[in-house]
C-alpha cells in the first residue's frame, strides 16, 4: 500500500497522557474532517455509528489517492497503472486477511457489503445443501439482511426457517437455541452483534453446539468489526461477512470470509469477467479463489479505502477502542436511565457500543427530529429489525450508537436534548 494509505492517526501518546481507551480522544476527532463541521448552528454530535461510522484523513486520503495516481482495472492490464493498482488491491485483501486471522487471503471475498455476502452464501451453499423440509436456523436479533435471504430460499426450496428466542433482556436463549438444533438443521445463520439493542451473542458456544452437529455456521459481524477482536479461527466459524462503512471505511465495500474447503465447493454466485479462467461458448471453466465469487470490474478504491480503515483501526489497537467504547455505552446507560419516562430496550450482561430507549408518550421519529435542532444525530425506527421490535412490543426505538470519535461530553449532550424533548412535549 502507499505511504498514504498506512499514515498512522496522529493520537497516539504515551500511556501517561492517554485517556480511557489508550489514545486523546479530542486529537483524534481532527482525524476526521467531518467532525468539524457545525449542524444548524450547533457542533455536531454523531451518535449514529451503527448505521455508519464516519471516515478518518487516512481513508479519504487513500481513496483520493487511488483515483489522482493509480486508477485502473484490477488483473487484466500488463501497463504500469494496472500493475500498481492490483497491488494496492491484493495489499488490501491481505490486511483484511491478517485483520480477522483467516488462513489465507483467498478466503477473502470482496463483496459490496454485509448483505451481499450473505445472499451470497444463501444462494450458493444454500441452494446447494438445503432442500424440502431441511432447516434454516437464526436468532430473535437477526437484521433483516439475515432474515430476507433465508426466506427467499425457504420458498424457493420448501424448507423451514426456525428462530431462537430471547429474554426480556435481550440475551439469547442457549438452551432454547440447542434444541432448536435438529437432524433437519442444515445451516446455522446468527448475528455477532445486534444492531438493534447491541447484544453480544455467546458466539463459540453456539459455533461448537453446531458443529457438533455437522452444521456450518455464518456469522453477520457487521456490528462486530468496529468493536472487537475477530479471529476466524479461533472461533471456527464457516462464514464470516462484515462491510467497510462501519469500520471507518467507505460504503459500497464489504467482505466474506469463507474456510477454503467450503468455498472450493460452492457455485459461483454470479457470472462475467474475472470469476472465468476460459470460455468458449460450449463449456466455461471458473477461475481459482477468491476470484471465482468477485464477477466483473471490482471497487477498487472501495478495497484500498478498507485496507486504510484497518490500519487506521490497527495502530489505535481494538483493544483500546473497545474500552473507550464501554466506557461511553456505561456511562450513557447511566445518564440515559435516569431521566423520568425513559426506559432501555436491551440490558444483556454482554453489549457493544449501542443504546437504544423509548420516551413514554413520544414517537421515536420525534425524539430524533427535536436532537437534529440540537445538532445530535441519533437513528430512530426499526433499523432494519422489525422481529425484535416486536419481541419488545415496540414499533421503534431512538438508538444512539458510539464510535472510537465519542465523548462523555457528546452523551451529555445527549441527556441534555432528551431533557429538551421531554419538555417539548410535556
Amino acid at each position: 500500500m502507499t505511504s498514504v494509505a498506512r499514515r498512522l492517526p496522529t493520537v497516539l501518546r504515551p500511556p501517561q497522557a492517554q485517556n480511557i481507551g489508550g489514545f486523546d480522544v479530542e486529537k483524534l476527532r481532527r482525524d476526521f474532517p467531518i467532525l468539524k463541521q457545525k449542524i444548524r448552528g450547533r457542533r455536531l454530535v454523531y451518535l449514529d455509528n451503527a448505521a455508519t461510522s464516519q471516515k478518518p484523513q487516512a481513508v479519504i486520503d487513500a481513496i483520493s489517492h487511488y483515483y489522482e495516481r493509480d486508477n485502473s482495472n484490477v488483473h487484466r492490464g500488463v501497463h504500469y497503472l494496472s500493475e500498481r493498482a492490483t497491488e494496492e488491491f491484493e495489499n488490501a485483501r491481505q490486511t483484511v486477511q491478517r485483520f480477522i486471522n483467516a488462513a489465507s487471503a483467498s478466503e477473502i471475498i470482496f463483496t459490496r457489503g454485509t448483505t451481499e455476502g450473505i445472499n451470497l452464501v444463501a444462494q450458493t451453499y444454500g441452494r446447494t445443501h438445503v432442500g424440502p423440509g431441511d432447516e434454516i436456523l437464526v436468532t430473535a436479533l437477526e437484521h433483516h439482511s439475515n432474515i430476507v435471504p433465508w426466506q427467499l430460499l425457504r420458498d424457493e426450496k420448501g424448507a423451514k426457517l426456525r428462530v431462537a428466542p430471547v429474554n426480556d433482556s435481550g440475551e439469547l436463549l442457549l438452551e432454547e437455541f440447542e434444541k432448536l438444533l435438529s437432524p433437519r438443521t442444515n445451516i446455522v445463520a446468527v448475528t455477532h452483534i445486534s444492531n438493534a439493542i447491541g447484544t453480544v451473542i455467546p458466539l463459540r458456544q453456539i459455533i461448537e453446539m453446531a458443529h457438533r452437529r455437522n452444521v456450518p455456521v455464518l456469522v453477520d459481524g457487521a456490528q462486530a468489526v468496529p468493536h472487537l477482536t475477530v479471529d476466524v479461527q479461533a472461533l471456527d466459524c464457516d462464514f464470516y461477512t462484515f462491510s467497510s462503512h462501519k469500520l471507518y471505511g467507505p460504503t459500497g465495500m464489504g467482505v466474506l470470509y469463507g474456510k477454503s474447503a467450503l468455498l472450493d465447493a460452492m457455485p459461483p454466485y454470479q457470472g462475467g469477467g474475472d470469476m472465468i479462467s476460459s470460455v468458449t461458448f460450449e463449456k466455461t471453466t471458473y477461475n481459482k479463489l477468491p476470484y471465482k465469487f468477485e464477477a466483473g470490474t471490482p471497487h477498487v478504491a472501495g478495497a484500498i479505502g478498507l485496507g486504510a480503515a484497518i490500519d487506521y483501526v490497527n495502530a489505535l489497537g481494538i483493544e483500546n477502542l473497545a474500552a473507550h467504547e464501554h466506557d461511553l455505552l456505561a456511562y450513557a446507560t447511566e445518564k440515559v436511565s435516569a431521566l423520568p419516562g425513559i426506559r432501555v430496550i436491551g440490558t444483556a450482561k454482554e453489549k457493544a457500543a449501542v443504546l437504544s430507549f423509548v420516551l413514554d408518550g413520544v414517537h421515536p421519529h420525534d425524539v430524533g427530529t427535536i436532537l437534529d435542532q440540537e445538532g445530535i444525530a441519533i437513528r430512530t425506527g426499526h433499523h432494519c429489525a422489525q422481529p425484535v421490535m416486536q419481541r419488545f412490543e415496540v414499533p421503534a426505538t431512538a438508538r444512539a450508537s458510539f464510535a472510537l470519535y465519542n465523548t462523555r461530553e457528546e452523551v451529555d449532550v445527549l441527556v441534555e436534548g432528551l431533557q429538551r424533548v421531554q419538555e417539548v412535549f410535556a
